[in-house]
């Protein structure tokens, strides 16, 4: 009398019945379960060397090479954010100088300042290019003091070579800022999830955040832009040159990064191929 037991693999399927103390002719092809339990004792079950990739909810399966183009396209997002803090956190956003002859000195007084901060620095005229008319540039040495805006704590303007800052456009700048980077921390969790769950969905409320928080980062550079213009108009005693430094060109890269960065994530996103759709292949018959 033969007894008889299933063959499962690893999720619970059954892989076929095989006749007990029968392994050799089952091995040999007799048994009707011979081809799950040869595959099992080869290992070539569904727990061997042929693994599956996820599906994702639309039931598509996220390949390496799309994988490979969502991480080349989240690497270039990274760019704009690294460059997005980089920005934001110095204060050389703008440099103001007055004449370096003004204070008919020995030493002359440069300022710059940014979002949160400015800093006056005294010069040596010396040390200045002699073909230079104004007092800078800031990076040459010198002594400098820097204090925080009191924009954010008690309100107060700031007051810099008799010239009065305006807080509504100074605090506009940095609040757009702030949301761009919290924008950009959501479009990282959108790809993160992306990679890890293989859902091609997140991609689109990535690209979103990726490129709002782009044209955030430009709008908070026209509105810096025109504060800096308020200042100067707002007295004019003393002459000043002013400059954009280089804090205002990572801003301005870090923006056309991110809507770039955006916009790849919204061509992943699509299910089809745009250059596909406006370059089809020719036929190899015709």
């Amino acid at each position: 009398m033969w007894s008889t037991f299933l063959v499962t693999d690893e999720e619970g399927r059954t892989v076929g019945p095989a006749a007990a103390g029968t392994v050799g002719g089952a091995l040999g092809g007799a048994a009707p379960g011979a081809g799950g339990l040869t595959n099992l004792m080869t290992g070539r079950s569904t727990f061997g060397g042929n693994k599956r990739r996820k599906k994702t909810s639309t039931g598509h399966t996220m390949s390496e090479a799309q994988e490979g183009k969502i991480k080349l396209a989240f690497f270039v997002a990274i760019v704009g954010v690294v460059l997005t803090i980089l920005g934001v956190g110095t204060e050389f956003w703008v440099e103001l100088s007055p004449p370096k002859s003004f204070y008919n000195n020995q030493t002359c007084l440069t300022a710059h300042y940014g979002l949160w901060k400015g800093c006056t620095k005294s010069l040596w005229v010396a040390d200045i290019d002699p073909e230079r008319e104004s007092c800078g540039p800031a990076d040459l040495p010198g002594e400098s003091n820097c204090t925080y805006f009191k924009f954010f704590t008690t309100g107060e303007n700031t007051v810099m070579f008799q010239k009065t800052t305006r807080k509504n456009l100074n605090v506009a700048a940095a609040m757009l800022t702030l949301f761009s980077l919290f924008l950009m921390v959501m479009g990282a969790i959108c790809i993160t999830m992306s990679l890890s769950k293989e859902i091609i969905f997140f991609l689109k409320p990535a690209s979103v955040c990726f490129f709002l928080s782009g044209v955030m980062v430009l709008l908070s550079l026209m509105v810096f832009h025109q504060s800096v213009l308020a200042l100067l108009a707002s007295d004019h005693t003393v002459p000043l040159h002013h400059e954009l430094s280089w804090s205002v060109t990572c801003i301005g890269c870090a923006g056309a990064v991110l809507i770039m960065g955006g916009i790849l994530f919204l061509l992943l996103a699509l299910p089809y191929s745009p250059w596909q759709r406006c370059l089809p292949q020719k036929d190899s018959s015709s």
